[in-house]
């Protein structure tokens, strides 16, 4: 439940990334704090609800978290119009997802929400002796481009909560003192209209609470 007195912010979040970098894996233990190791592809798109209370707001984020394959590309759009937070993911393991996470990093800004908060999400941490993207190239990539840099774990847990409190306390700063009741997801009748198409699956909404 929201806080009495509490801003209520409604906030579309979109996950994007190469295939097998773990996007659907930080969704999931996100929401419900589950890992599992053989996750399968996403197709088309899946979609999860959260709540997060904080101390200044309690933001509702509808997180629709896309298929990294290449014949879904051309659907991404869909996601990430009006949405007012990104997060892009590669894996530490692979340089060539980290490429293609910086593709996705310039579509978004050619495209997205002007006041979009992105996030740069190097995914399993836990493959530290495999890494191909040093964090310095990381944290750099994100600094040039207006982002927060994160490195995380899904199958550890390591900053998969403090990834999604950042982007919901920026969210909560980047709006005005208002009453309850701020949306932040512009795109219900895209949602409404592909719905059918593109979920391929649907979990109950949760309470966390800071």
């Amino acid at each position: 439940m929201a806080r009495p007195g509490n801003k209520i912010i409604q906030a579309k979040l979109v996950l994007l990334g190469d295939m097998g970098t773990g996007k659907t894996s930080l969704a999931l233990r996100f929401v419900k704090g589950q890992f599992y190791p053989n996750q399968e592809p996403t197709v088309g798109a899946a979609f999860f609800t959260q709540i997060l209370s904080l101390s200044e707001a309690t933001v509702k984020f509808d997180i629709w978290d896309t298929a990294g394959q290449e014949r879904y590309h051309s659907l991404a759009p869909m996601y990430y119009r009006g949405a007012a937070a990104a997060i892009v993911v590669y894996d530490i393991s692979s340089i060539d997802t980290f490429v293609q996470a910086e593709k996705w990093v310039q579509e978004l800004q050619r495209h997205g929400n002007q006041k979009l908060v992105m996030a740069l999400a190097a995914n399993k941490s836990d493959l530290e002796p495999k890494r191909e993207v040093e964090t310095e190239e990381g944290e750099k990539f994100a600094q040039e481009n207006g982002m927060f840099y994160m490195e995380t774990s899904a199958k550890t847990a390591e900053n998969i909560n403090e990834l999604f409190y950042e982007i919901a306390k920026r969210l909560a700063r980047a709006l005005p003192l208002k009453p309850s009741g701020i949306s932040l997801n512009n795109d219900n009748q895209d949602r409404g209209r592909n719905f059918f198409l593109l979920l391929n699956m649907i979990f109950p909404c949760n309470q966390v609470t800071e």
